[in-house]
């Protein structure tokens, strides 16, 4: 890898062993993706993915102390996925005891490490920090440092930035660095698309059961993406950057995809059209039957899969604000229809704590928890993760929650169904 002077001076100690360390870390992690320079990174805010307190992560605790005692701490603020633990989110005793003495017992300790290294503030918890209420929000070619697969898949696709599909620690390191491997999605070429991906359905299509199937398709490649925007339109309004939230999530969680373009909608693709293609690039259609056989060859990995659930989690990724407001129309409606005053699974709407400190300035907010639904900043993921919480049987319309713990999928209409009228059909 070729470095500039101050690169190089940064790497052979100038600024101290600790950074040069950082340094070394970044070339190794260059080298092993062919990258032959470093460049700045030139957003304002970075994102780290790292928000837990495990107990297990000492090797990371004790990282981050050498980095804050060394005086190493970050060239940008950054936000951070959201926290574990909320005590509002129903747990019964055994399973805070575990949550709260065994899994996160070290979370206060690890914010306050957060805080010194640079984080933008106490409430700066969340994946989607991008949205305007949080105010982690690159601009088009601006160059990330960030980790989180949700995040960055948004960033890349909808805002036009670049970044990588980087790891927890390495996040911080570009960060501190100020500089990060320039290879991947950072170059032009790798931004080209492999595949094609035709939608030809007959209905809008679900964004996280859409966003799974190409997922699972491309797996890591990008997908150019034809016949979207006669659902979503051609311009990046509330509701389509909301729709590509969720569906960007699901590409990103059930395969491995860190940027997506759609003709005509994101920004690139409005660009640059189909030359965004490279040659000999696969094609894949999408049709209601091909989405049908996507969802019904899900798992059910419940101990039961007859069990009645016992909680529905929606956010992952969080909620925005506009789908806050959206779904408390849609519950109220289904209630009254029901002829229940309150829905009958415990359900946990999560945002960022910026988006619900808006919604609670709404009218939304009163209605809303009427109905019984309870708002949390949590990380579904990591409430899940615990070995008690993951017996349940737990709901949810989040195919990113559904990959990486037992919950188990359902479409949008179908969990309205399931927590104002007790069945999936009802």
């Amino acid at each position: 890898m070729i470095l500039t002077q101050e690169q190089q001076a940064m790497l052979d100690g100038a600024q101290g062993e600790v950074l040069a360390k950082v340094m070394k870390t970044l070339v190794m992690y260059g080298d092993a993706f062919g990258a032959e320079k470093m460049v700045p990174v030139t957003s304002k805010y970075n994102h780290l993915v790292t928000s837990f307190g495990l107990k297990m992560m000492t090797p990371v605790f004790d990282l981050m102390q050498q980095l804050i005692d060394a005086g190493v701490v970050s060239s940008q603020q950054f936000s951070v996925d959201p926290r574990p633990v909320d005590k509002n989110v129903p747990a019964n005793f055994l399973q805070n005891l575990i949550f709260n003495k065994i899994m996160y017992a070290t979370q206060d300790f690890y914010e306050g490490q957060l805080g010194k290294l640079g984080l933008m503030d106490k409430d700066a918890f969340t994946c989607t920090c991008y949205m305007d209420e949080v105010g982690n929000k690159p601009g088009k070619g601006d160059v990330l440092s960030w980790a989180e697969s949700s995040a960055v898949v948004y960033a890349n696709s909808v805002l036009g930035a670049r970044c990588n599909r980087n790891s927890g620690i390495i996040d911080l390191m570009g960060s501190i660095a100020g500089y990060v491997p320039y290879f991947g999605l950072l170059t032009d070429e790798g931004r080209k698309a492999t595949w094609l991906v035709k939608i030809k359905t007959t209905k809008k299509p679900e964004a996280q059961l859409l966003g799974s199937a190409i997922g699972m398709k491309v797996m890591e490649a990008v997908p150019y993406i034809e016949g979207l925007d006669a659902w979503l339109g051609s311009e990046l309004d509330d509701a389509a950057c909301t729709y590509l939230k969720d569906f960007g999530a699901a590409t990103a969680s059930n395969g491995a995809v860190g940027l997506y373009h759609i003709e005509n909608l994101t920004p690139e693709a409005k660009e640059q059209g189909r030359a965004l293609l490279a040659d000999g690039a696969q094609v894949y259609v999408i049709d209601d039957a091909e989405l049908e056989r996507v969802y019904k060859n899900y798992p059910v990995i419940w101990k039961n899969p007859e069990a009645k659930p016992k909680l529905c989690f929606m956010g992952c990724p969080h909620m925005s604000l506009e789908q806050l407001k959206s779904w408390t129309d849609k519950v109220e409606a289904s209630l009254k229809e029901a002829g229940n005053d309150k829905v009958v699974i415990p359900t946990v709407f999560t945002a960022s704590p910026a988006v619900l400190k808006e919604f609670e300035k709404t009218s939304y907010a009163a209605r809303l928890k009427a109905t019984g639904v309870i708002t949390s900043y949590i990380c579904p993921l990591m409430y899940m993760n615990n070995p008690l919480c993951g017996k349940m049987p737990v709901i949810t319309s989040s195919n990113k929650l559904r990959t990486y713990t037992t919950a188990r999928y359902y479409t949008d209409d179908e969990i309205l169904a399931q927590i104002t009228k007790g069945g999936a059909n009802a």
